[in-house]
């Protein structure tokens, strides 16, 4: 009698953990950038946190709105497809029934076996079956718009907050220099912790996210200190 073992798969995790790593990435990034921009055009710290305060409440909406109005598309296709897939069902139950059978030789199966596994999967629950091996959706990637609104705010603004904190707390020639190095850091662990949490490479997504964020914070560093010399 062969031995049961337990196993920890980590596609259940899909949803939020894209909208966590998104939402507290773009958080540092976005917010470091604006500091470090504004601070290169005008170091006054006032207009600083200011601009920072304004850009942590306006990228929280908008990843907000953002992610409930993707992910509400998504949810809205995968709907449409599970209702055109049960008006196929009630029509012609044979040839969705030839259809799975079909799909299951396709990946290996001998079609007597393929045709006994579709009848037996259908006779329990035909639209799940349909969902699950036809389109693709199943319970784990599932659409949820609410859900991956509120995750990408609340970690933006966790994100975003670091930087917020910085200002108030460094002095400003130091601001600029302070603020790139703790969001660099931020970044590369946060990079590690979706790696680890998503079963990924780890030093792959470490490089990845420090590289991007250090580009858009020497961008805006560049365009602050070239708009700041100008004005």
């Amino acid at each position: 009698m062969s031995r049961l073992h337990s196993e920890r798969h980590l596609v259940a995790r899909i949803g939020w953990l894209r909208a966590a790593v998104l939402g507290a990435n773009d958080g540092i990034v976005s917010t470091a950038s604006l500091i470090v921009g504004v601070a290169a055009a005008n170091p006054d710290k006032g207009a600083i946190l200011l601009a920072g305060a304004a850009g942590l409440v306006a990228g929280a909406m908008s990843m907000a709105a953002g992610e409930y109005v993707s992910v509400s598309s998504q949810s809205d296709t995968e709907k449409a497809d599970l209702a055109r897939e049960r008006a196929e069902l009630a029509a012609d139950p044979d040839a969705e029934l030839d259809e799975l059978a079909g799909l299951y030789v396709a990946r290996g199966v001998a079609p007597e076996v393929a045709r006994q596994v579709a009848e037996q999967l259908m006779a329990k629950d035909a639209i799940g079956a349909h969902a699950r091996d036809e389109l693709g959706i199943s319970a784990h990637t599932t659409a949820r718009p609410i859900q991956a609104a509120l995750t990408s705010a609340a970690t933006f603004t966790v994100g975003a907050a670091l930087p917020l904190a910085i200002v108030l707390l460094v002095p400003a020639a130091w601001l600029t220099v302070t603020v790139a190095l703790a969001a660099l850091s931020c970044l590369a662990v946060l990079g590690a912790v979706g790696a680890g949490a998503g079963g990924a490479g780890v030093w792959r997504s470490v490089v990845r996210v420090t590289f991007w964020g250090a580009a858009a914070m020497a961008l805006t560093a560049g365009i602050g200190r070239l708009f700041g010399a100008v004005v």
